[in-house]
């Protein structure tokens, strides 16, 4: 039997940054991985990280166009500058801890025994059983794939996991889900080349987004050739003389539609499966998340979790804060709380992107704020014209009593930038004339925020 202090199941932001605190503190650490190629997590190997990659060259191939064997040459390059950045960055995470002398990496598949014992399944076929003081899950999420007849027996049939490794582009792409994930995909494969064609179950695009917003989102994108069917079910999927066959039900009727890739993007669902939680007595929340308190805490002692498996936003960086959570319990004073967070941006990388942090104008008219909304068309920012993209909108709502900023709201180049600067002004209750009158380096997108604001005058 293994014996450390802690123990972290799976390599994510949260868990591998914790065992290297932890382990510069003198505890000793095992951390449990069932696959060589996830050391470092999801968003390194699976998500942000090779996504974003496929995006830069997706845009670069927009711009040098040719005919579709060019872009299919220039993808098959660019899922090749994919892997090479995934396999470095891989290979960083696995050594800064397997080489500390207080860290333990086990390759194996881990389960309960208890709350303070698990079973691990070693790659090599071997089992080993592990005790620690404290047990950490950070085992991240799956992708969700709905019970459609034919889809999983497809040989096109991809979720956003598997898709990282085709390298033969599309010519035709269905993408099921017409959520952030489907929209960033439908994005980068446009830009690609491959005719895309989106296909959700809601009628509303984006509907937890700003209505004003996510109509000129949807008017961008359809203008770039991405079709959207909406108010639409799938019915089945079959292959047919080298491509599927996926049929769509509208009010319409059913339609047809022929792709040599169909991604499924209807969301990710919490990775608890073969954990044996029952065992150490962690309860799951009615959505199939663990159940945490403020501190991360499960209903098992000394059991916490982290990262998407705990049912919050999945995002890299919030593991990252639920990490300052636990460290903050454990070798800190314990102020840190998933309740005093502060306004979480996050940005969805079509293009342009689009940003978000705090209220939407809907949002804050519910709540009761009396608001003024400020607005700014990206064809007035000057640095949108030297970057050859004019599209988009600058939307913010502020407290029309106290002047603080309740949510911001950005679809245009460099947003993923700029939105940070409205979080650090919503956690630092800083009245909107602070972003207006602060003087920005030109000619940037950031300086935006002075004409943005200057509206509300």
């Amino acid at each position: 039997m293994i014996h450390v202090d802690a123990a972290i199941i799976g390599f994510g932001k949260g868990g591998k940054t914790l065992a290297g605190a932890l382990a510069a503190a003198g505890k000793s650490v095992a951390m449990i991985e069932r696959s060589s190629g996830m050391y470092g997590g999801t968003c390194i190997n699976v998500a942000c990280i090779p996504t974003k990659s496929l995006v830069h060259s997706a845009a670069l191939s927009t711009v040098q166009g040719g005919t579709f064997a060019d872009k299919a040459a220039r993808y098959r390059q660019a899922i090749e500058r994919k892997n090479f950045v995934t396999s470095t960055l891989r290979g960083k995470n696995y050594h800064k801890l397997a080489d500390n002398p207080n860290i333990e990496v086990l390759a194996g598949e881990a389960s309960f025994i208890d709350s303070h014992r698990l079973g691990v399944m070693m790659t090599d076929g071997t089992k080993t059983t592990l005790e620690a003081k404290w047990i950490f899950i950070n085992t991240g999420a799956v992708p969700f794939v709905p019970p459609v007849p034919g889809l999983k027996e497809s040989k096109f049939f991809y979720t956003s996991d598997s898709l990282m490794e085709l390298t033969r582009l599309p010519e035709r792409m269905v993408i099921i889900g017409g959520g952030y994930i489907g929209m960033e995909f439908a994005s980068m494969f446009t830009n690609f080349g491959s005719q895309v064609t989106v296909v959700q179950n809601e009628a509303a695009f984006l509907p937890r987004e700003d209505a004003e917003i996510a109509q000129t989102v949807l008017e961008s994108l359809t203008a770039r050739g991405i079709r959207l069917i909406r108010s639409a079910k799938v019915q089945d999927v079959r292959d047919d003389d080298g491509k599927a066959i996926v049929a769509v039900e509208t009010a319409e009727g059913v339609e047809h539609l022929a792709a040599e890739a169909v991604l499924v993007a209807t969301g990710r669902r919490p990775s608890v499966a073969g954990l044996n939680l029952e065992a150490a007595g962690v309860a799951l929340t009615d959505r199939g998340a663990i159940r945490t308190d403020e501190h991360l805490k499960t209903t098992a002692p000394d059991v916490w979790a982290m990262g998407d498996v705990a049912g919050g936003l999945q995002f890299t960086y919030i593991s990252l804060d639920d990490y300052r959570i636990v460290a903050s319990q454990l070798l800190g004073d314990g102020s840190r709380t998933t309740a005093n967070r502060g306004a979480v941006p996050y940005s969805v990388f079509i293009d342009p992107p689009f940003s978000r942090v705090g209220m939407s104008e809907q949002e804050a008219l519910e709540k009761g704020y009396e608001i003024k909304v400020a607005k700014l068309p990206v064809a007035a920012i000057p640095k949108a014209l030297v970057l050859n993209d004019q599209t988009g909108l600058l939307k913010a709502v502020v407290d029309a009593k106290t002047g603080l900023i309740l949510g911001a709201h950005f679809f245009c180049e460099e947003s993923y930038e700029m939105i940070n600067l409205v979080k650090l002004a919503i956690d630092a209750k800083l009245p909107y004339q602070t972003l207006k009158n602060a003087i920005y380096t030109h000619p940037t997108m950031s300086e935006a925020l002075n004409d943005l604001f200057v509206s509300l005058q």
